[in-house]
């Protein structure tokens, strides 16, 4: 019988694992040296359809949300496809005290929302797709609210930029880091022990050829958004065993509700 720490390591070798990887500097570097020792003492991961991360070229790539840990799952999965991920990150997030230094070194994009400085996240996610780096976004803009963890309604940012720069859109899911550490229930409370498996799997390119060489208007491109979201639902179906609502959670139409009660 194998132990915990060889099916982690089981999990995350295929054949890319011949290749080399692109250049992490130091920055990127000491995050790698944190995290990957971290996640295989302390955690079960179970990675899929990494087939479908382009290995080269600009690539958007979106996924659930649903803990404030898995962006620490999908930086580990992103790097064990052979990629850096740039992540859009909270402001906030750079302006802590050594973590900001880490990672706006390491090539983070900081998202200042609802200021000036709003279209600067994604005039750089923009040109980092088009250096061909391998940009994360979590279109619904925060830890889902959906009283069964499936994907909300997204914003339209990853999808403008897919149809601004031609790159594909790669969906994937994640499930499993809302063990680790449960947001919103009012308790700052990481649990690692017993080791949970935290599962995170990648779909096939989404197919935004019925959008392609259109005005980008607001319509379309909530169209093409809802499209990318109800992939990303079915993905994490697949994960789960289970079929995704037909009709995913809207929370601004929540919120009205809850006003209007």
């Amino acid at each position: 019988m194998s132990d915990g720490r060889h099916e982690q390591q089981e999990a995350t070798v295929d054949t890319r694992h011949a290749d080399p990887r692109p250049p992490r500097g130091f920055w990127f570097g000491l995050i790698v040296a944190i995290v990957k020792p971290f996640m295989i003492v302390f955690t079960k991961c179970r990675f899929s359809g990494r087939e479908n991360m382009p290995r080269t070229g600009g690539v958007v790539w979106v996924t659930n949300h649903i803990s404030h840990f898995d962006p620490v799952v999908l930086g580990y999965f992103i790097w064990e496809c052979r990629r850096i991920p740039r992540f859009l990150g909270k402001a906030s997030l750079f302006k802590i005290p050594v973590l900001g230094r880490i990672i706006t070194s390491a090539g983070q994009i900081p998202v200042h929302r609802g200021s000036a400085q709003a279209a600067d996240a994604f005039r750089d996610a923009v040109a980092a797709v088009e250096r061909g780096e391998c940009v994360g976004v979590y279109p619904e803009g925060t830890i889902t609210r959906d009283p069964n963890l499936w994907p909300m309604t997204g914003k339209t940012g990853a999808a403008r930029i897919a149809l601004m720069t031609g790159c594909p859109v790669i969906p994937i899911a994640n499930w499993g880091a809302q063990e680790v550490f449960q947001s919103y229930t009012g308790k700052l409370r990481i649990r690692l022990l017993p080791r949970k498996t935290l599962q995170v799997r990648a779909g096939a390119p989404v197919d935004l050829s019925a959008f392609q060489g259109k005005p980008l208007t607001n319509e379309l491109l909530h169209e093409a958004t809802a499209v990318i979201m109800h992939r990303v639902a079915e993905t994490l179906g697949e994960l789960r065993g289970e079929t995704p609502p037909a009709e995913l959670y809207d929370l601004r139409k929540a919120r009205k509700g809850e006003e209007n009660a």
